[in-house]
């Protein structure tokens, strides 16, 4: 799989479970998001995303996940977003 489509599953997976973190959703837009590869995904692998949201703020959110195949983590990416008012 393309380091691009690693990229584009965190920072959606990153934004949307900051974002449905309070009883109502909140606007986040995308500051900085760090990606790291560890490995590789091939075609028919199932790739899992577990998420950390670390905190939600009045001004700025962060969270982790990580890549996972089987048991093996392939990558990890790290999101900054700012909270839109």
């Amino acid at each position: 799989m393309h380091g691009g489509v690693f990229s584009s599953l965190a920072d959606i997976a990153l934004g949307y479970n900051a974002a449905f973190q309070g009883p109502v959703p909140t606007p986040l837009v995308t500051a900085s998001l760090t990606i790291d590869y560890a490995g590789s995904a091939k075609l028919g692998d199932w790739i899992e995303i577990h998420t950390d949201v670390q905190k939600v703020g009045k001004s700025m959110a962060f969270a982790n996940c990580y890549f996972s195949v089987d048991t093996k983590r392939i990558a990890r990416a790290s999101g900054v977003f700012s909270v839109l008012s």
